[in-house]
């Protein structure tokens, strides 16, 4: 199966959905946190970034002081990336929720730091536990000076694998797109918390996933008896500067003579195999490549971004975001707020969470305004890069109205499509779902499909990951102008493209996002993430 096939097939339509497992065995639920037996844990501190900064100061596009390496700002950095966020609870049921969103709460990702062995942590490959926010030491490097001088002047990596399982046991065969989603989220998550330290994250495109599985020890099958495998997904460099040369051969040379500890738990009794997720896992592997960065978007050069309280801490929006679950279909957003909304969804060099991606921006947005003060609703489009409005109107078979928006700032190329109540048309669009028609707007991201696929098959992958990266752009947005956001994975997709009348595969579909009041469900209570440490209940409910 092609990645292609494989797109076509994991799509949903009116009157027959991907295929799935029809139902939830609950007794196969898959466990969300996997541990390596027998690997040496060390604790990391909470609470590193109480007080600062604002989240206004880490979109101005020069860096906080860098923090320096150790225990105490790498815990920071993953408390407000892949940590957990709060515990919800109802009745006797307890389940965690996490700072990188998951479509259905599942959370595929699991995380991994190369460290260097600066601070107060050993040098090695560590994976990270989001229950115990701790660290697992995998791997110990024998020679130490070879395996610092492979990471130059300062920096250190961190790694994305995916457990299909675990989105597979409630989405079947469409997991592998949600598993791509959501590690685009853990990578804009990743991004934002750098920010917070005054580091920058890049992902690495050159790394193949052989290489990435090799480092990470992925292909380890001594150390995964019986338990579910992980794919690899992308390697990234955080760090002050760029990552020295030569950093990917030293690296593996290394980590052939590491001493590896820890064998992974068994998240489910008893799994269902997909053969559409092994034929699109085998599809969209990526070799080791040579790629020059593309830098290209809208513009040159951009305004600075506007915010409705610039001075908002940043951890706080992190750990305090959530997924809506409905909207109240009456909340309205200010025209300001939705313009200074969209504006951060644009790249400007240095400014996160989009300057982690080396690659000029591929996803654009299909917007549904309901409810903004002063916009009238309708539908509208807005162009990530230069070029994509030329390339959407030679692909699109249908009139619009083309028209600017007026009173949006010059630089923000806003464009309306049609005037109307388009409430029913988003939520017919996502599987009738009424969160896509009572918030205050939703949006349809419209891929550049066909020749970025011509490039190689696993930039299918990376579509999703920018997908995700705009979702999470959007959930923290939507918080701090007051509002709450949710991700939409459910849509028809050529309905989408009926929509607008496209032809051929020159865009796709590939994720919904709904922003607006939200409706919290007064029978739930929260509870403190990280309480039962204290309590020293280290299990999950």
């Amino acid at each position: 199966m092609t990645i292609q096939a494989y797109h076509e097939a994991s799509k949903h339509r009116p009157d027959s959905y991907a295929d799935g497992p029809g139902y939830l065995d609950w007794a196969s639920q898959p466990d969300p946190f996997r541990t390596f037996t027998g690997a040496p844990s060390t604790r990391l501190p909470l609470g590193g970034l109480r007080g600062r900064p604002g989240f206004g100061d880490i979109h101005s596009g020069s860096s906080e002081p860098a923090a320096p390496w150790g225990l105490s700002s790498l815990g920071a950095f993953l408390e407000h990336s892949l940590a957990l966020s709060a515990w919800k609870a109802l009745g006797r049921s307890r389940w965690s929720l996490r700072c990188n969103p998951s479509s259905g709460n599942l959370h595929p990702s699991e995380g991994y730091v190369v460290w260097p062995g600066s601070g107060d942590l050993l040098p090695g490959i560590y994976h990270y536990l989001s229950l115990d926010h701790s660290l697992e030491r995998r791997a110990a490097p024998e020679d130490v000076r070879s395996w610092r001088a492979a990471f130059g002047e300062g920096g250190f990596l961190v790694g994305l694998s995916s457990i299909h399982w675990r989105e597979a046991w409630k989405y079947g065969i469409r997991a592998y797109r949600y598993s791509q989603h959501d590690a685009g989220h853990a990578l804009a998550a990743l991004r934002y918390a750098a920010a917070c330290l005054g580091w920058r994250l890049r992902l690495l495109p050159d790394w193949g996933d052989g290489e990435i599985e090799t480092l990470l020890g992925l292909d380890r099958g001594s150390d995964f008896p019986g338990a579910e495998r992980e794919q690899p997904d992308w390697l990234a460099w955080v760090g002050v500067g760029g990552v020295p040369p030569g950093a990917r051969d030293s690296l593996l040379d290394a980590v052939s003579q590491c001493a590896w500890s820890g064998r992974a738990n068994v998240l489910s009794p008893a799994r269902r195999e997909w053969a559409a997720l092994e034929s699109a896992a085998a599809a969209g592997r990526k070799p080791p490549t040579q790629e020059s960065e593309e830098t290209d978007s809208l513009e040159t050069t951009l305004p600075p971004l506007g915010f409705a309280n610039r001075d908002q801490l940043a951890g706080h929006l992190i750990r305090t975001r959530r997924s809506a679950v409905a909207f109240d279909g009456v909340t309205a957003l200010s025209r300001e707020g939705f313009f200074r909304v969209l504006d951060a969804l644009l790249v400007r060099p240095g400014v996160p969470p989009f300057d982690a991606l080396p690659f000029r921006p591929r996803i654009h947005l299909l917007v549904f305004v309901h409810r903004v003060m002063g916009i009238a609703p309708g539908l509208y489009w807005l162009p990530r890069s230069a070029g994509a409005t030329e390339r959407l109107l030679e692909a699109c078979a249908r009139d619009w109205l083309w028209s600017p928006v007026e009173g949006a700032p010059d630089h923000l190329p806003l464009i309306r499509l049609a005037f109307g109540d388009v409430r029913r048309t988003a939520k017919a669009l996502s599987c009738g779902q009424d969160i896509a028609g009572d918030s205050s707007f939703s949006v349809g991201m419209l891929a550049e499909y066909g020749e970025t696929l011509a490039l190689g098959s696993w930039w299918y992958r990376r579509l999703f990951w920018e997908a995700g990266a705009v979702g999470q752009a959007l959930y923290l947005w939507a918080e701090a102008e007051g509002l709450r956001g949710t991700g939409i994975g459910c849509f028809f997709d050529d309905e989408v493209h009926e929509l607008i009348g496209l032809r051929g595969n020159a865009f796709q579909s590939l994720y919904h996002f709904t922003v607006g009041g939200a409706v919290e469900d007064g029978r739930l209570t929260t509870q403190e993430p990280y309480a039962h440490l204290e309590t020293g209940a280290r299990e999950a409910p």
